[in-house]
């Protein structure tokens, strides 16, 4: 498959641009020479030396081994230096807070998970994302400013101009909560926020390097159903930051969804849904949380009970029929699953959707889809989220090349 990375430009005015298209082939690659570095970005021997020493003074970079001799002088290697900066990811489920903390190479160095009751308020979901964010910042014994800020990945639907989360269908009674903001001022750090989906496939893409370069649609799969869209390395984000949110597509005339419409993708394959369509065919668990139901339910599923496979497959045949609607039009070969919902029975739902996509894409002669799990795991939500300032702070963006 053809991998696909960001080039530079020698033009004096976008040194800030071409510094960050350096240091993510750097991040990306694992590892690599000037020769290869100066190949993959495009840049002369000279601009590229320039910005490779001030990212070594800086702590950014430094020089680690050698490459396999080629008959000639051995090559230095250029790697990031992974603690150099880190950032606090928090995810915001309707069951429970995950919080991680990251390094510059996407690896997770701390993890906290803190409950969340039943219809609790924005004041006290507040204060127990703050409380994550001091635990994981005093663990992680990082000296001053090396943790850059806090990600934040909540359901949709996000005010973005004003911060905010908007009436989301997983968390009745919050209406207009200016979420970003009341966590920065309690944390004492910069905020980024954006729906889980989308962080998600950022994370997937800061920690998957090549593996996750050029395009892809990552699928979180989790309380609610969302996609998270990579473009040629560049998460879209639609006009009002929310897209992806096939959660809440249509599929048909049937089940009630929790927002309130009937049809909704969410209504047959969420974890809520399947858990629904368990105790409606007589499966046990009513008095407790639908995760611990659904994940009971992968599990049987995962050592052969078939009436459990069978409602996963039904979900997953669903969302696959969504899904060949998605890849079509954006014209993608690459489907990525991820979340919790996956953690016991991920490759029972990752064959069926692969067999949907197989026999609904459209061109799939010209264009096959593979579907890959993910390589962030469970906890994508928050990795995703820590991964949110880290873009921010050193990816390659085209608002930066174009001055925005």
């Amino acid at each position: 498959m053809k991998q696909e990375f960001w080039q530079g430009t020698n033009l004096p005015r976008v040194g800030g641009f071409n510094r960050a298209v350096v240091l993510d082939a750097i991040r990306a690659n694992g590892g690599v020479s000037r020769v290869e570095l100066a190949r993959r970005t495009g840049l002369t021997a000279q601009t590229m030396s320039n910005i490779v020493r001030a990212l070594m003074a800086d702590g950014l970079v430094t020089e680690d081994g050698h490459a396999p001799s080629t008959g000639g002088k051995r090559r230095v290697m250029l790697r990031v230096v992974p603690d150099a900066y880190q950032s606090v990811g928090l995810h915001l489920d309707p069951e429970r807070i995950t919080g991680v903390l990251l390094d510059l190479d996407g690896r997770v160095r701390l993890r906290s998970t803190r409950r969340v009751a039943e219809g609790a308020s924005p004041e006290a979901v507040v204060g127990a994302l703050t409380r994550t964010v001091h635990h994981l910042v005093r663990r992680s014994e990082a000296g001053d400013g090396r943790v850059l800020g806090v990600g934040l990945a909540v359901p949709g639907p996000l005010d973005d101009t004003h911060r905010r989360v908007f009436s989301p269908p997983n968390l009745p009674g919050w209406t207009e909560v200016p979420l970003a903001d009341l966590v920065q001022e309690r944390a004492g750090l910069p905020v980024v926020m954006d729906n889980d989906a989308t962080a998600a496939a950022i994370g997937e893409r800061w920690a998957g390097g090549v593996e996750r370069a050029g395009s892809f649609v990552y699928v979180y799969l989790g309380s609610g159903v969302g996609v998270g869209v990579v473009l040629g390395d560049q998460v879209y984000r639609g006009i009002s930051n929310n897209a992806g949110e096939v959660g809440h597509l249509p599929t048909g005339t049937g089940k009630e969804c929790a927002c309130g419409k009937r049809g909704c993708l969410e209504a047959y394959c969420s974890m809520r849904a399947v858990v629904g369509e368990w105790a409606a065919a007589g499966g046990d668990g009513a008095d407790a949380a639908v995760s611990d139901v659904y994940q009971r339910i992968c599990r049987d599923a995962a050592q052969g009970d078939t009436a459990a496979a069978r409602l996963l497959r039904q979900a997953a045949s669903r969302l696959g029929q969504t899904l060949a609607t998605v890849v079509s039009v954006l014209d993608v070969d690459r489907v990525v699953l991820g979340g919790p919902a996956l953690r016991h029975a991920g490759e029972i739902i990752r064959e069926r959707v692969r067999k949907v996509l197989h026999a609904q894409v459209w061109a799939a002669g010209v264009r096959p889809v593979e579907v890959h799990s993910a390589l962030i795991g469970e906890d994508a939500g928050a990795v995703g989220a820590a991964s949110l300032v880290l873009d921010h702070a050193y990816s390659p963006r085209l608002a930066n090349l174009l001055g925005g």
